[in-house]
Parts: C-alpha cells; sequence; structure tokens
C-alpha cells in the first residue's frame, strides 16, 4: 500500500507540474495577444482563443494521462500500450467503465489516479473561467 501512495503521490505532482507548465504557456501566449483582442471582432476572437485554449489544456491532459500509461506498462500492471492508455484515460476521466480493473496489489494506484484527474480538470476550469474574463474585461474597456 505504501509504494502505490508514494508512487500515486509521485504521479499527481509531475502531472500537476506539466499541467502548470502547459497553463504557464498558455498564459504567456495570451499576455502577448493582449492588444490583439482590444481590437475589433471581439467575438470571433474569443471564439478561436477558446478554441485553440481548450485544444492546448486537452494536449496536457493527454500528456498526463500518457504519463500515468507509461508507469502502469513500468510497473507491469498493463502488458500492453493500449490497455495501460485506454485504463489511464478512462479513470483520469473519472468515467471509469468498469471494463477494466487493477488488482487488489495496485487499486489504490487507480483511485490516485482519478484524483490527479479530477485536480487536473479543476486546473483546467478554472484557469478557462479566469482567461474569458480577463479577455472580455480587456475588450469591453476598449468598446
Amino acid at each position: 500500500m505504501l509504494l502505490q501512495l508514494i508512487y500515486g503521490t509521485l504521479l499527481i505532482i509531475i502531472t500537476v507540474i506539466v499541467q502548470a507548465l502547459f497553463i504557464g504557456m498558455a498564459v504567456h501566449f495570451l499576455a502577448k495577444a493582449g492588444p490583439w483582442f482590444e481590437r475589433p471582432s471581439h467575438s470571433l476572437k474569443l471564439l478561436y482563443t477558446l478554441v485553440g485554449l481548450v485544444l492546448w489544456l486537452v494536449a496536457g491532459l493527454s500528456v498526463s494521462a500518457w504519463l500515468w500509461a507509461g508507469a502502469f506498462l513500468w510497473l507491469d500492471i498493463f502488458n500492453d500500450l493500449e490497455s495501460a492508455l485506454y485504463f489511464s484515460v478512462v479513470t483520469f476521466t473519472t468515467l471509469g467503465y468498469g471494463d477494466m480493473t487493477l488488482t487488489a496489489q495496485w487499486r489504490i494506484l487507480g483511485s490516485l489516479l482519478a484524483v490527479s484527474g479530477l485536480i487536473i480538470v479543476g486546473l483546467n476550469t478554472a484557469f478557462l473561467v479566469e482567461a474569458i474574463s480577463r479577455i472580455r474585461s480587456a475588450q469591453l474597456e476598449k468598446v
């Protein structure tokens, strides 16, 4: 059990760092694009930016799912990449079909994967809400 907690905690830390890097790069882009947002065609610019941000954040989520899948392979929990990645994505998103489960030896690690997904989705949601709010504020100031 202790081993699962150690591995799970380390993977959560790594996935939070990965997502923080993705969010940090998005913040950098938004800061550079600030004046562009203020010029007319506000709705289209917000739409393009929102689509781009969501796709970028999904890329960060994907990297995290791949990291967990890699850990499952490294720990010899799954025998093939497809199974490890499928389980990672399904559990990371807390969908949890239940068609694949971990043995009793590793099931706490699966729970920690779900916790990791909740944390990352929460971070992404908070970031998107704040980004949209700031973009709209900047646009409205110039109207």
